[in-house]
């Protein structure tokens, strides 16, 4: 019974251990893949190079991330998903009031959008064309759509959904004003700043679903 106790205790501690290591390995690809982008253009960044660089092998970086598709997705995802961004997410999970829980949508999408500008930015200059980048962006409008989801239901339960329209109809409302597109023609090709896109956006969405 000792000897399993002790087998048990030395799992419990080495998980952690491996996961650590694991996270490192993860960050050090990405820092690696980041620096080829801006070195050699996206052209230049193959999985044996990014894995070269990064001083691992070649399928190490097959299995964290796939393909470069992955590491396009990683590099994005890290820029958006920031300490900004999950400070505002554990500030809205507490919010009850469903309009309070409105005005949040408008935050989170600045936010998002603002912080993966200078990636963007990089992997438009190394050479990803934009029909590549938007085919990265799809899987992340899908959980954009299903992560909205509890702010329609709590406006439906509450009974503030605009007379008239469906519950189905709001989600798709709140999913395509808050999408990247509308920030990008706003913001980046018209010049609204990041305030003027934000405050449009909280009345549209208060007109839009709530008819006030």
């Amino acid at each position: 019974m000792a000897k399993g106790f002790k087998a048990d205790e030395k799992r419990v501690y080495e998980s952690p251990a491996r996961q650590r290591q694991a996270d490192e390995t993860r960050r050090r690809v990405a820092a690696a893949a980041r620096t080829l982008l801006k070195e050699t253009g996206y052209a230049g960044m193959t999985i044996p190079a990014v894995a070269k660089a990064a001083g691992v092998a070649v399928p190490t970086v097959y299995a964290i991330f796939g393909s470069k598709k992955g590491i396009v997705s990683e590099l994005l995802d890290a820029a958006r998903f920031g300490e900004a961004f999950q400070a505002l997410i554990a500030e809205v999970v507490k919010v009850t009031d469903p309009l309070a829980r409105l005005g949040y949508p408008p935050r989170i999408a600045r936010q998002i959008y603002e912080s993966e500008i200078p990636v963007e930015n990089l992997l438009r200059g190394a050479g990803m064309v934009a029909p590549e980048l938007a085919a990265v962006e799809d899987e992340r409008n899908c959980q954009r759509y299903d992560s909205q989801e509890m702010i329609i239901d709590g406006l439906e339960r509450a009974k503030l959904l605009r007379p008239g329209l469906s519950r189905d109809a709001a989600r798709a409302v709140l999913w395509t004003l808050t999408s990247r597109e509308v920030f990008r023609m706003l913001v980046r090709e018209r010049g609204w700043t990041g305030d003027a896109y934000e405050a449009w956006l909280r009345n549209a969405l208060r007109r839009e679903l709530v008819g006030q």
